[in-house]
């Protein structure tokens, strides 16, 4: 009884080192697929969200800006 309960002890043992294994080669993927997303992302030269949107609010300031000008310039056409 106890050399079978000694086998099971090293299978439960073999198994969780096994485990061990495979959740530090699942991280250590993860890791490389991220590393490699990174770099393909910042190869393809995005704008990040801050900056679209930043140059978005300039041109929005910029067509109420022309639309203001606009009307200025229609009111001093119907003066003359």
């Amino acid at each position: 009884m106890q050399t079978r309960n000694k086998i099971f002890d090293d299978i439960s043992q073999m198994m969780t080192n096994a485990m061990g294994v495979a959740q530090g080669a699942k991280d250590e993927a993860e890791t490389a697929m991220k590393s490699l997303m990174d770099r393909w992302l910042a190869d393809r030269d995005f704008v990040t969200r801050e900056e679209f949107d930043a140059v978005r609010a300039m041109a929005q300031k910029a067509r109420e800006e022309n639309e203001a000008l606009k009307a200025r310039l229609d009111a001093m056409a119907a003066r003359d």
